[in-house]
Order: C-alpha cells, then structure tokens, then sequence
C-alpha cells in the first residue's frame, strides 16, 4: 500500500516527467544526468533520482502506450480505495479486468469514458444487504428474481454499489447451491457473495422446538449443514441474535458454528444481541432479570473471534435509545483493545440515525393489541378493541403505560419519534412531543389516542417512526477505520410502498453528509470505508481497488454533487451525482442512466464452493 506523502496526490500525467521534481531538485542537478561523472556522489545522486522517476505513480519512462483496450476510463481523479489522497491516470480495462493504469494518451479502445473533473474510484461494497434473503423473497422483493427490474437491482448500483453480500441476520434460502443456481442462470446486476443463515440452520436442525440452548448432538447437526453451505459457495456465516430462534442460542453453540468456517477463510457477520440498553423483544413488564447489553453483545463478538481465529463483524453497530446515547464510546473501545490483542474484529454501519425497526414503530406493546381467542389472525379482533378492553384493568392499564414509556425512550424520545401516515393529515411529520403538547396531554397518553382515534384496525393507529440513535454515535462510529460502510437495504422499486432512504442512499449519504458536510472522516477515508476495508473483510483478494490485476468494478462521480436523494416522505428517489458505474467493466449505470444489465457474477468461497448442480 502506497502510505500517503508527496507522492500520494500526482501532478497531471501530462507536464514533463522532469518538470514535477524541479521543486524538489535544482535544474544544475538534473543537468548532470547523462553526462560522464567521476564524482560518486554526483553517481549515487543521479541514480537516486532516476529511481524516484520510475516509482512515481503513473510513471513510465517507455514509448507511450499504443495499446488497444477494451475500454478506458481517460483523466479521472483516482481515489484508488486505499484511503490514499486522489492522483490523475487513465484506466486501460480489458475483458472485465484492469490491465494499465498510468498514461494512455497514445492508446485507442472500443468505448471510452471522459472522466475530466470527476472523481474515479472501485466500486462500493456492501457487506450487509438484504437484496436475498428468506423474508425478501416471501415479498418478491429479492435479487433471485427473473423480472429485470429486480435482478439488475436499480436501487443499488445506482449508489455505485457493485457488489453485495445477503443472506443477512441469519436467514438464508435453503439449499445454498439453489441460490447460486438461480442467480448464475437469471443473471445479476452487482455481483453476489452469499452467507450460511444461523437462524436457518437452527430452525431446520431443531424445528419448533428452539427456544432453549441446543444440544451438543444439535449443534453438530448445525455444523454439518454450515460445511455444506460453504462447500456450495457460501462465504461465510451470519447470525440474528436478538431474533427468533438464534436469541436462545449459546456463545458455545456460536463458537462451534464459527470454527466451521477457518478450513474456508470465511467470516462471521453478527446481528448482535442487543444495541442498546436491551434486545427490542425486552420489555419491563414482560421480562424479569438484567437483559443483554450492547456492551455483552460487542464482548460475545469479540469472544467468538478471539476462540475461533475466524474474522468477525458487529454488523450495522449503533448506540440505540436516548438513555444509551453516547456508549459508542464504550463500544469503540472495546472493539479496539481486542484488535491490539490480535483479535480479527470489524464493524459495519448505515449512516443514519433511525433504523429498519424503527420504520415499524408500535409505542404500544404487542401483546396489549392481541387477540388470544383468535386462532386465525384473520379472525383477530381489531387491536384498539383489545387494547380498550385492557385498560378497564387499573393494573394492567399501568402496565401498559409503563411499557409505552420505554418503548418511547428505545425510539429516541417523544420528540424524535415522528408520525408519517395518520388519518388525520394534521398529525403527519410531527413529532409524538409537539401533539401531546398540541392535545395538553402526556405522550404515553397520546400514544394511546394514537391506536384508539386512528386506524383501528393497524397497530398503532397509523405509520411511525423512531429515530433512535444520537448524531454524535454514528459520527464516533464513522470514523473509526475498522468500520466498514452497509445499507442493510435491499431491492425495492416505486410501488414497493415505504421504505428505508438506505435503500436508496447508504453510500452517496456517508460521502455527503458524514465526510464533507459533518466532516466526521475524510472523503479518502469514506471512500476506503465502502471499498478496500470490506473487501479484506470479506477476503476479496482482486476487488475493492483500482490496481493492475484487479476486476474493473468502477464508480465515475462528481464530488460536488454526489449526494443522496431519499426521504421518509419519499424514500425512492436515486442518488444523484454519480455518472458511471461498471460491474467487471461493463455498465450498469452510464451516463447517468440505469442500464438494467445483468454483468454481475456470484462470487464464492475460494477453499469452498464447489459449482452448483
């Protein structure tokens, strides 16, 4: 790696290769070079400098390049996904792979990119999408999908992302070969790495019967379907601790789990069991004893790293609820200490401060809204009936109000907990605090009113919305260099309904706002934290770079304008600033304009992965 210092910025390729080190070194000097010297230090000064020359980057001292090339990508600013500062080089692409990199002047290509005044850099990574999963296809809203408008992923690559990583949170389709059958036959826009779901791998070795630590004959059942996975192609293992059924799962259970996966080289990638000061499923009226934390929850993580050797990840970290903002700190320090221990530790985050959870906000408790007579949950009778039935009940109505409250608190308080679809309009995009203060009443009781005058028959009486995490976390977080930039989105379409501005926005929202606008890490850094760091995350040895050698996934940008676009109000709306994108060196975004192309390939374990059947 190219370490940052004089050389990591270059002039333009096209002022004398002298003329860039006269600052450096008199012309009297640079005049002695040819001419016979008797003087050794002249010699050794002279050869010096001629090594300077050639190690420049960029440089060659050859005739000019006449190659022909499949593509070349002309007079970009190269941000190459190291974290170095940008220099100036053509890009010389040939089937799919980058093969020169330097001055292509005298060079020719069967398609050609301008990129004067724009930025040049490898295309964005990300290692925790939910483009495939179990739960994505229920919705059809999955990447191994034959219609176009799915498989080529628009969303997606129009942020530059180029390849993605699913199967996330523990759930996975079932067989992995299956998986990678469909998506080598359909075609993919990004490429695809696929994960091993721990939840599913559980769900099938212990059915219904989950809610309890496995046995050991289990979990060498689970094992032993974690191996097939990988040797189908799977990359590595993912876990949705704070979900059924992998929330009564063991850190033993996990660390079996994981050893799977060092014959592989694969990863462990983490949903952990809490985020905040407890799990979502924790309520005070409901549980008894101290729930797990996000400190326990980076310390498992930690711990199943350090028996295993295996690299590990605290995926989408974050400091959830207002009584927990600032403990990024604690998070942070932890993770570091075990990464000066040796431990193979990173993290992954979204730059936003609300969740996918809290996009499914109900301040009143669930099962203060069920029907328990109600054997089909068609037949349920409508939740503010439930919910008036039980507050008849003095203790019950306490209760109630007291699991109200801290669902609030968890969502980040009164005033950042915002109504987006409510059927009085009156009510939409404000915050529960300025209606409570509107109605003279407490926001417990106005998150009552909400379920009661609203749609009665929705929990919670109408769409809400938490945003649950502190500015100053996501900032800590971000600009730590083990923490690799993720959308946990997915595929969606205009018509999907709401969703997540992520889905949308990830990774022209972390440029934008956290690198130059908030100024919470350099835009070197941010790009390097959606390139290079998740590729050595996810051991991708030829992608995440703009090297000689390696695949021609690219992103073309004007950094005055690359910014993202999606709202909660309207969250499918593509970023803008982005002028090419090129998965293995063919477009899927040119110009500006989505190419619904499917050059994407599936990418697999390189110890595992046997073809598909």
């Amino acid at each position: 790696m190219r370490r940052p210092g004089a050389w990591g910025r270059c002039p333009s390729l096209a002022r004398p290769v002298w003329a860039r080190y006269n600052s450096r070194f008199p012309i009297s000097v640079l005049n002695t070079i040819g001419k016979p010297m008797f003087d050794y230090r002249r010699f050794l000064l002279a050869g010096t400098l001629i090594a300077l020359v050639l190690s420049a980057p960029g440089t060659r001292l050859t005739a000019q390049d006449t190659r022909h090339f499949d593509l070349i990508v002309r007079g970009g600013r190269i941000l190459d996904g190291t974290g170095n500062p940008w220099f100036r080089a053509d890009i010389g692409v040939v089937d799919g792979r980058i093969v020169a990199l330097g001055n292509l002047a005298g060079a020719t290509a069967d398609r050609e990119i301008d990129a004067t005044g724009r930025y040049v850099s490898p295309g964005f990574i990300d290692i925790h999408s939910h483009a495939d999963n179990s739960d994505a296809e229920g919705r059809g809203r999955t990447i191994r999908n034959d219609s176009t408008h799915r498989k080529t992923a628009p969303n997606v690559v129009s942020q530059g992302v180029t390849t993605i990583v699913v199967n996330q949170d523990g759930r996975s389709p079932w067989p992995i070969a299956n998986q990678r059958q469909v998506l080598e036959r359909q075609g993919v826009g990004p490429n695809v790495m696929m994960m091993v779901g721990h939840g599913t791998v559980r769900r099938m070795v212990m059915q219904d019967d989950f809610q309890r630590p496995a046995t050991p004959a289990e979990t060498r059942r689970m094992a032993a379907l974690v191996r097939q996975g990988l040797e189908e192609g799977a990359v590595g293992l993912t876990a949705g601790l704070e979900y059924s059924p992998a929330r009564w799962s063991t850190t033993d259970e996990l660390v079996e789990l994981a050893t799977e996966l060092a014959p592989y080289d694969g990863v462990y990638i983490s949903h952990e069991r809490a985020e905040g000061p407890d799990p979502m499923w924790y309520l005070p009226s409901q549980h008894e004893g101290r729930p797990p934390t996000l400190q326990d929850a980076v310390m498992e993580t930690i711990e199943i790293g350090r028996q295993t050797g295996v690299r590990v990840v605290a995926t989408h970290i974050k400091a959830k609820g207002v009584s927990y903002w600032g403990s990024s700190g604690s998070a942070i320090q932890l993770i570091q200490r075990a990464r000066d221990e040796g431990v193979r530790v990173w993290a992954d985050q979204y730059p936003y401060s609300t969740s996918g959870s809290d996009g499914s906000t109900v301040l009143v408790p669930r099962w203060a809204l069920a029907d328990p007579e109600a054997e089909n949950p068609r037949e349920a009778r409508p939740p503010a009936d439930m919910l008036e039935m039980r507050l008849r009940d003095p203790e019950t109505a306490a209760r109630i109000r007291m699991d109200i409250w801290h669902e609030i608190g968890r969502r980040g308080g009164p005033e950042r907990v915002v109504i987006f679809d409510y059927p009085d309009p009156d009510y939409v995009e404000m915050n529960l605090r300025d209606v409570a203060a509107m109605r003279d009443e407490h926001p417990v009781q106005t998150a009552i009113a909400l379920q009661l005058e609203g749609d009665r028959d929705r929990p919670g009486g109408g769409r809400v919305r938490g945003f649950s995490m502190s500015e100053a976390d996501v900032e800590n977080y971000a600009a730590q260099p083990w923490v690799a930039t993720a959308s946990d989105g997915g595929i969606a379409w205009p018509g999907d309904g709401p969703v997540h501005p992520r889905f949308y926005g990830t990774f022209p929202r972390k440029i934008r706002h956290y690198a130059l606008t908030a100024g919470a890490l350099s835009v070197e850094s941010a790009i390097r934290a959606q390139t290079s760091l998740p590729a050595r995350i996810m051991g991708l040895a030829d992608r995440g770079e703009i090297r000689e050698g390696y695949w021609a996934d690219l992103v073309v940008f004007d950094l005055e304008t690359i910014t993202d676009r999606a709202t909660f109000v309207e969250p499918h709306q593509h970023s803008e600033g982005i002028d090419h994108v090129l998965v293995n060196g063919e477009f899927v975004v040119r110009d500006g304009v989505i190419q619904m192309a499917v050059p994407g390939k599936v990418l697999v374990s390189r110890k595992g992965g046997r073809p598909a059947a």
